[in-house]
């Protein structure tokens, strides 16, 4: 075992590290009362114990390091500073780099399946939903419109006749009975591109 350089106790030579996440914000800047500005996100994401806190467009995305390693603990410890901040809830979604990378992956081969599609919006999902909601929600599409759900992801397909404006026609998050919040398909890789 060493001594520690600084006088401090002895150490084994092995350096920690902390583990980094992928923090997804809902319902933020949307409208007057739920403004939440990337550099009070910052501010919040390190009163929290976030550290090298990142943040892509003004939509509520955050990469931060942090020492907890639960996914749950993460969220809790995010959403209680956010709301400390802004004064009202903040649901977040939270995901390792790895599953960021997995999902922007499944995202590229479904699109790959699906030449046609005109918009494809990814529902980012607090926990995984019930079996019958899942299937309930994937039976209700058709050729041209469909929902996809692979754990804590529903991918939203949709196909010509895409009216913009209409991000959900089958209103997912409800269906699913989950808290979720959206991005489209370029957003989530890019991220996945970027920050993992």
């Amino acid at each position: 075992m060493e001594k520690s350089r600084d006088g401090g106790a002895p150490h084994t030579g092995i350096m920690s590290t902390m583990p980094t996440y992928v923090a997804f914000l809902r319902a933020i800047n949307l409208g007057p009362n739920r403004k939440f500005p990337k550099a009070d996100i910052v501010a919040a994401t390190e009163a929290a114990g976030g550290t090298d806190v990142r943040t892509h467009i003004n939509t509520g995305n955050v990469r931060l390091t942090i020492g907890l390693r639960s996914r749950a603990k993460v969220e809790a410890a995010l959403e209680n500073a956010y709301e400390a901040q802004t004064g009202f809830a903040v649901p977040t979604i939270v995901f390792t780099p790895a599953e960021l990378v997995a999902i922007a992956e499944d995202a590229r081969a479904l699109g790959a399946e699906r030449p046609d599609l005109e918009r494809h919006y990814l529902y980012l999902l607090k926990q995984e939903p019930d079996p019958a909601a899942i299937a309930a929600m994937e039976q209700r599409g058709d050729d041209v419109n469909t929902v996809v759900v692979r754990g804590r992801v529903a991918h939203v397909l949709l196909g010509p006749g895409y009216v913009a404006g209409g991000v959900d026609p089958y209103k997912t998050e409800r269906g699913l009975d989950v808290v979720a919040t959206n991005r489209n398909v370029n957003v989530v890789t890019t991220l996945a591109e970027k920050w993992a």
